[in-house]
């Protein structure tokens, strides 16, 4: 009997199939919803505010974020986007301020500031800085300071 139960659980996991989820919060109004895949978020999923506005969205893969996200502000706005991989904030991440203007954009590396942050004000950038793994290393007050201490091409 044991050995035939056994048999069954794996025959199921084996067929398992991937299946689209949704998640309420007390009141009613939809909090989460994306795939779900052997008991791990897979592909595509959307957060929600209690408000129901658009929380954040993105990719998984096996439970961890993957691709490229975007996050908002209780007030629909957008307030940050960028790529992850391995479950780590990666590449170029752009922010915004509450009214959805770029306030800045940081490469990082595993979640941390590695390379290049560039500072905005009324859409232009009017500083830069450079990190290594979080630790700022230089800094530079204006862009035309920027531009003649570095190689700017497909940075700006």
């Amino acid at each position: 009997m044991k050995a035939l139960v056994i048999t069954l659980l794996f025959s199921i996991s084996i067929f398992a199939q991937k299946t689209y989820q949704k998640k309420y919060f007390e009141d009613g109004v939809l909090m989460e919803e994306g795939w779900i895949n052997n008991n791990q978020k897979v592909d595509y999923w959307i957060f929600y505010y209690p408000n129901g506005n658009i929380k954040n969205k993105g990719h998984y893969l096996r439970n961890e974020k993957v691709s490229y996200w975007h996050y908002y502000y209780k007030n629909g706005f957008i307030k940050s986007e960028g790529h992850y991989v391995g479950n780590s904030r990666n590449n170029w991440w752009i922010f915004y301020d509450k009214a959805g203007k770029i306030n800045q954009k940081h490469q990082k590396t595993n979640g941390q500031k590695n390379g290049y942050c560039f500072y905005y004000k009324n859409n232009e950038i009017v500083k830069a800085e450079e990190y290594k793994f979080d630790k700022k290393v230089k800094e530079w007050s204006d862009i035309e300071s920027f531009k003649r201490d570095v190689n700017i091409t497909g940075l700006l």
